[in-house]
């Protein structure tokens, strides 16, 4: 049996079923943000994340000259998103965890 929601002329099962995605959409992105405030908040979970953005490639060149470069680039790209994350919702611990990361340098 069809689902209503797949029934091209049912528009108000159609307009339903994208509140619906639209609305998980929204509690799964606050779920996220709420996530990475929690992970930022506290010094072991800056540890964390730094880990997470030096193993992705983040502050060092991606490049080698060879067909690796593709391989980095994806990882990088990763590293780039959580990079973007925490720039857009936790951006006072940035600077936190830098400071943090240098002392151990």
């Amino acid at each position: 049996m069809a689902d209503v929601h797949d029934d091209p002329l049912d528009l108000d099962g159609q307009d339903k079923a994208a509140d619906i995605r639209a609305r998980k959409s929204r509690a799964e992105a606050v779920s996220e943000a709420d996530d990475i405030k929690w992970l930022m908040s506290g010094k072991r979970g800056r540890r964390v994340m730094w880990r997470l953005l030096d193993r992705a490639g983040v502050f060092r060149s991606s490049f080698t000259g060879n067909s690796e470069t593709f391989f980095r680039e994806g990882q990088r790209n990763i590293g780039l998103i959580y990079l973007g994350q925490v720039h857009e919702i936790a951006p006072e611990s940035y600077p936190t965890m830098v400071e943090e990361n240098r002392a151990k340098q």
